[in-house]
């Protein structure tokens, strides 16, 4: 840990205990930099549970940090088996027994849910500490961040005040009602954990095999723009990529706030059934798509419906 982050975490964790005990009071953004930080550098291992619309997924998620970087593997312990092994932003999944690269990592998972983008959070949420309580054995300080708007839902965290570790985290839809929840059940921080599948992630490193629809994605500036992303949201990436079942190219566009993100995908109107009008959803994430001219505009994000439509109804051509 760097001297700058250890006199922040230190400051945090005397704030922590000797606060421990209050009802509410307002936090510091700080312990998002040291919730980053502790994600990609902590050597950890367990078992988590993802719930959302009345469904639990439990999964074994193993990270570890080496001299070339950091590599996660995670596993599905429901339904068919399902291994995903991660080496700095690269993805291999494993498809009919083998190892295939299936692209880069945009978006990281639990446990580092949160990206290194502070400035608009503090713009545009307020956080406030809600004392201490226990997650899978370990003490974990609890953050709510709230937003200033209704176009955003409130998260709220909780943070290992030893490590900084985020051990659970909640995403809060109307009337504070819980949309989707990670939180770990088991977990090991640091000690011994088996590292022997970090030379089958390299070796697969070396062959590179990647399907076909995912050999031909390409960073571009498309010309489409969105008028009405809530305040804060910034681009982060455009691509123009090969999707399975798509007859063409779509275009990709990724914005994010620094606690959730919206996805905007562009392609050609094919005339099929699924391209009717429509929204959907699946715990805090909705999709709305809509046929607009020869185009099949789709918007998903972790944000309300009403987010998704105005997004949906402001994009448009702007000319390359």
């Amino acid at each position: 840990m760097t001297m700058r982050l250890q006199v922040v975490f230190c400051g945090l964790l005397l704030a922590v205990f000797a606060n421990s005990h209050a009802e509410e009071i307002p936090a510091s953004f700080d312990w998002l930099e040291v919730v980053v930080f502790a994600g990609h550098q902590t050597d950890y291992s367990g078992v988590y549970v993802y719930q959302y619309d009345n469904r639990v997924e439990t999964s074994s998620i193993v990270h570890v940090t080496q001299a070339n970087g950091e590599y996660e593997k995670l596993e599905s312990l429901d339904g068919p088996k399902h291994e995903i092994i991660s080496h700095d932003g690269k993805v291999w999944d494993y498809i009919n027994h083998k190892m295939v690269l299936v692209g880069n990592n945009v978006h990281s998972g639990f446990p580092s849910l949160l990206p290194e983008q502070l400035s608009s959070l503090k713009a545009n949420y307020k956080a406030r500490m809600l004392g201490v309580e226990r997650v899978a054995g370990y003490n974990a300080q609890v953050i709510l961040f709230q937003p200033h708007d209704h176009l955003r839902y409130s998260h709220k965290i909780w943070v290992h005040t030893d490590s900084g570790l985020l051990l659970k985290a909640a995403v809060l839809g109307d009337n504070n009602k819980v949309a989707e929840q990670y939180a770990f059940t088991q977990l090991q921080i640091g000690g011994k954990i088996d590292r022997s599948w970090v030379k089958e992630c390299d070796s697969a490193a070396q062959e590179k095999n990647m399907p076909d629809d995912h050999k031909d994605i390409k960073p571009i500036n498309s010309g489409w723009v969105a008028d009405m992303l809530p305040s804060g949201f910034k681009k982060t990436l455009e691509i123009e990529r090969q999707m399975h079942g798509r007859h063409a190219p779509v275009t990709q566009m990724v914005f994010s706030d620094g606690l959730s993100s919206i996805s905007i995908f562009i392609e050609p109107n094919d005339r099929d059934e699924d391209d009717e009008d429509g929204l959907s959803s699946r715990g805090a994430v909705n999709l709305y798509h809509k046929v607009l001219d020869k185009n099949l505009i789709t918007v998903v994000g972790e944000v309300p419906p009403r987010t998704v439509m105005q997004v949906l109804d402001s994009v448009r051509y702007n000319g390359k």
